[in-house]
Parts: C-alpha cells; sequence; structure tokens
C-alpha cells in the first residue's frame, strides 16, 4: 500500500483525544502481523486507549526508533470544506483531520517497517505510537517505561511532528497548572470584611507577570528560538457570580514553556510560597476567612535539547533534502524521549505546523514523497552492513 493510501486510511479513525484509539491500534496491529511483524500494546488504565511498540531487524544493537501520536485535536466548530475524517487528496496534497499532526508521518513510518521487514538489517527499526499527546504528552510515559524494560537503546530517536521535514534539535519543556482560589461570599457593600477570591488570582498572576518580567531580564536565552526565553502565559481566568457579591471561588490556567537553562522548578516553588503567604495574609485580615489558594498540575514535560554534532544527527542532516537544523517554538514527546531513553532526539515530519489544527489541515504529497525517501535512505545508511568498498 502507498504511503500516502495508508494515510488515507488512518485518517479515517476518528481518534479524537476525548475518544478511544483501539480500532486505530487494531487496524496497524493487523498490518504489522500480515508482514510477520508483532507488537507489543501498552493500554490506559480504563483499557480505552493504547500505545504501541514493535520492530524488525535484530534487537541486540541500537536502532532507529520512529515515534507519533495517534491522537488528534477536535473538528468541531471548524469550517471544513472537505470531510475532516476523509482522506481527501486534490491539488497534490491529502486533507484531512490529522493529515499533518501526525498521521502523515505514521503512515511514512509504518510503510518503512513493512519494506524493510525481511532484509537483512544489521540494526533494529522501531515503531512507538502514543496516545493524548494534544493533551499534554500524557499517554506516553506507561510507554517508556515499557521500552525501557525492553532494554531498547535508540541510535537515533526521530519524532515526526510536522516540520515541512527540516530537522529539529531542540524545543522548550511546559509545565501547566490550574489555580483555584478560596475566598468568602458576602455582599458587597461588606466588601471589606470577606476574602475576595477574585483578588487572590489577580495576586498570584502578579507574581507570575513579575517572574516572567525576571526570565526576560536574567534567565537564560538561546537566540534558535524566535522569542528566546521562557515564557509565562495565563490563558484562561473565570470566578465570581454577581456584580453585588464578593467572589468565593476563582480560577485560572497559566503554562510555562522553559529553556532547559532555567530551574523552572525553583521558580514555580517561589510562586507556590508567595501563595501561601497571601492566604496567610488574608486568615490575619479576617480570622473566620476561608481563604486558600491550590496547585492543580495540568501537564509538565521537558525540553529537548540535543546537539547538533552528534553523529546520529549529522548522518540524518546529510540524508536530508533540507539543509536547515533549527528549534521549534511547540512541545512534542521528544524531550521525554530524551530523557526516558538516554538517546539522540530530533523533531522531524512533514507537513507545517502552520496547518495543524485548523480547518482543511494537509500534507502535501511532495512532503510524503520526500519523508519516505529520507526514511529508506537513514535504514540503508544505518541498518546494514556496509563493505569495505562503500
Amino acid at each position: 500500500m502507498e504511503t500516502k493510501e495508508l494515510l488515507k486510511e488512518l485518517i479515517s479513525y476518528a481518534t479524537v483525544s476525548s475518544e478511544s484509539n483501539l480500532d486505530l491500534i487494531h487496524f496497524i496491529r493487523h498490518l504489522l502481523a500480515e508482514k510477520g511483524i508483532t507488537s507489543e500494546i501498552v493500554f490506559n488504565e480504563d483499557k480505552t486507549k493504547a500505545a504501541m511498540f514493535a520492530s524488525v531487524g535484530p534487537v541486540d544493537k541500537p536502532g532507529i526508533l520512529l515515534s507519533g501520536h495517534s491522537d488528534v485535536v477536535p473538528v468541531q466548530g471548524q469550517p471544513w470544506t472537505t470531510e475532516p475524517f476523509t482522506g481527501t487528496e486534490k491539488d497534490n496534497r491529502i486533507y484531512g483531520r490529522g493529515s499533518c499532526d501526525m498521521k502523515g508521518f505514521i503512515a511514512s513510518a509504518l510503510n518503512t517497517l513493512l519494506t524493510f521487514a525481511d532484509q537483512p538489517l544489521t540494526r533494529p527499526v522501531y515503531i512507538a505510537i502514543s496516545f493524548d499527546e494534544e493533551l499534554g504528552c500524557l499517554g506516553v510515559k506507561d510507554l517508556l517505561l515499557q521500552l525501557k524494560q525492553l532494554h531498547v537503546e535508540p541510535y537515533l530517536c526521530i519524532v515526526g511532528e510536522p516540520t515541512s521535514m527540516n530537522i529539529a534539535t531542540g524545543h522548550k519543556g511546559k509545565t501547566a497548572y490550574r489555580t483555584h482560589c478560596h475566598g468568602d461570599e458576602g455582599h458587597s457593600s461588606q466588601a471589606p470584611l470577606h476574602t475576595n477570591a477574585i483578588y487572590l488570582a489577580c495576586d498570584v498572576i502578579a507574581q507570575l507577570r513579575a517572574l516572567q518580567t525576571q526570565l526576560i531580564e536574567s534567565g537564560s536565552r538561546d537566540n534558535d528560538y524566535n522569542i528566546p526565553y521562557s515564557t509565562v502565559h495565563v490563558g484562561t481566568i473565570n470566578g465570581g457570580r454577581a456584580l453585588n457579591i464578593v467572589p468565593g471561588h476563582s480560577q485560572f490556567e497559566f503554562e510555562i514553556r522553559h529553556l532547559p537553562g532555567d530551574d523552572i522548578k525553583s521558580s514555580l516553588n517561589a510562586i507556590f510560597d508567595q501563595a501561601k503567604t497571601l492566604v496567610h495574609q488574608a486568615q490575619t485580615d479576617n480570622p473566620d476567612s476561608k481563604a486558600g489558594i491550590e496547585f492543580e498540575c495540568l501537564t509538565d514535560y521537558p525540553g529537548l535539547d540535543t546537539t547538533p554534532e552528534h553523529p546520529a544527527v549529522q548522518t540524518l542532516s546529510a540524508l536530508s533534502e533540507q539543509s536547515q537544523i533549527l528549534k521549534v517554538a511547540f512541545g512534542t514527546e521528544g524531550g521525554l524521549f530524551s530523557s526516558y531513553l538516554d538517546a539522540p532526539v530530533v523533531v522531524c515530519g512533514p507537513g507545517s505546523i502552520d496547518q495543524a489544527h485548523k480547518p482543511d489541515e494537509y500534507v502535501s504529497l511532495s512532503q510524503l514523497q520526500q519523508c519516505d525517501d529520507l526514511l529508506s535512505k537513514l535504514v540503508q545508511e544505518t541498518c546494514f552492513q556496509r563493505s569495505e568498498h562503500d
């Protein structure tokens, strides 16, 4: 099956993060089994979703690991002109949800395994498919623990997020929290006698803004990023019942996208300590106050910072049609692969991040072909015995 036809099949499975991906995983397992390739399955706790891992070639040497996530973002409310869960080929593109983010790479990686399944490989070629990446890289961690138990030691790991086939060696890490602020409801005419939960939220946000200023002025810098410092962002806030009621609850969400050189855990601990001080002050001002501030971690994953000079990265670069090695602004599972498996990791895949998460998402046929060609050349270059005359 051509990569584009396989991609169309993958798109037809509506693996939105809120839904199960098991039908897709079963399809892929059957596809690999027809070629004699066995696979490992790692279920989530309630067995409604699964990650999978498969390999071809010997298992006693470091190999090429190709990684992708199976989940996609929702399509509700988006003005699609094609059916989002039907792979539509037109204008030398494949349209459909997940076409570039990132089922195009998964299709190419699967075809690579199928192509080389019965070849005399001297290194293995692996594929790892996760779930819930779009929710904050939540579904890959148990899979990575399984890979460690299986003693998988990649020579190179490629996370196939859409980079227009450029090779990215870095991205920022991310930590995100939902903050719950509790106060005391009361009549607004008596506002000074009550703890205003929205004020508590604003005071914490002020501390977060001060942290952003500190990171800009004295934090790490990496000019390979368009924003060369760690960023702090508050994305949602809500609270209160009515204007004449002192709000008893407020909630906001924030994220920090951080460079490897910044000690974000210490910065967060300082924010948490400052929140305790705010609560203590509110309770001092009003001994009957129910003031409280709670921080709920939503996601936390490390950044990626692979040296471009690593031999495996240099090999991939030499085989690539793209000359640019860069760093990307968006997060991936790459930092987790790097930290769990202690392997060189790059992000490289067909399609552009500019098309991801949008209506009429697409990947071009030329990018799919470029991905097929690069993976084939990489396997031939690194996974076959080379003679003295090569």
